[in-house]
């Protein structure tokens, strides 16, 4: 066997190849287009605001208007660690802005650019430079929180992993609870699968940086969503990941969105009272 009960690439890419899981994934990038660009023309925003050296690492800013400093939320996007830019998911911010939750949008480098552990170092940068700079834009040191979709959701837990008294000589609880959606915590099946020539994940790597073996021992909430209608992988992603994180003794839930796929199971940001939003908006306001 390749990976656990999967025997080729040809199996593995079936569960993982997530364009072949709906009939055109370009619908699903332009609506993502369309709602961004209706964000922009609405609410107020500053693009591609550095947070660390390279070109890439910059931040798309969403204040809220709010009495006082805000919650702050940074969402980090999906593209399996290869595609998709911050600029693409504006749309995330209506739902937590409309309820006075100032918004960030992480970019990141992509492979094979960088090798994983460059886009992990930056994402945790990216909370870095929110901690220091939050005044600038409205919001809250003291109450940051983080999402993630897909590959985002996957580079959201490794936050969850990071030392930051150590490496950043930042608070341990710097981050007051996430939300992983549709991510991926064992990286274990990729280097078999035809993403590899991109990735090009190491065994280190995969070893590293791969959540599912890296419980720490203190965290924030987290919550574990995905679509009904994704692939079974997907799914069990996420459930072995809740399970190991449950079993640690920390705080962690699940919530599967009935009828979603892997690409629209992210619209509930565009609505306060979804029930995706609204879950991720109650442990901002529980923190």
């Amino acid at each position: 066997m390749l990976y656990r009960n999967f025997a080729t690439q040809e199996e593995l890419d079936a569960q993982y190849n997530l364009y072949n899981t709906v009939p055109d994934v370009t619908v699903y990038s332009d609506f993502y287009a369309a709602e961004t660009d209706k964000v922009l023309a609405e609410l107020k925003h500053t693009l591609n605001v550095p947070y660390g050296p390279t070109l890439d690492e910059h931040v798309d800013v969403y204040p809220a208007d709010a009495d006082g400093p805000a919650p702050v939320l940074l969402y980090i996007h999906g593209g399996y660690w290869r595609a998709r830019t911050s600029g693409e998911f504006g749309f995330v911010a209506r739902g937590p802005v409309s309820e006075g939750v100032a918004t960030v949008s992480v970019n990141y480098s992509l492979c094979p650019k960088v090798k994983l552990a460059e886009i992990v170092r930056q994402v945790r940068a990216s909370v870095a430079w929110a901690y220091e700079n939050a005044e600038s834009f409205g919001g809250d040191r003291d109450r940051i929180h983080v999402a993630g979709h897909s590959a985002g959701g996957h580079l959201a837990a490794t936050l969850l992993m990071t030392d930051w008294p150590g490496d950043y000589g930042l608070p341990r609880d710097i981050i007051k609870s996430a939300t992983c959606i549709s991510g991926l915590f064992d990286l274990g099946p990729f280097p078999y699968t035809f993403m590899q020539p991109q990735l090009q994940f190491t065994w280190e790597e995969v070893r590293l940086y791969s959540p599912l073996f890296h419980i720490p021992k203190e965290a924030p909430p987290l919550l574990l969503a995905y679509g009904g209608e994704e692939p079974e992988e997907m799914k069990r992603q996420s459930d072995e990941f809740l399970a190991a994180w449950k079993e640690s003794g920390l705080s962690g839930g699940r919530m599967v969105l009935d009828g979603k796929n892997h690409y629209d199971v992210i619209d509930g940001f565009l609505d306060a009272e979804s029930e995706l939003c609204s879950a991720i908006l109650g442990r901002i306001r529980a923190a």
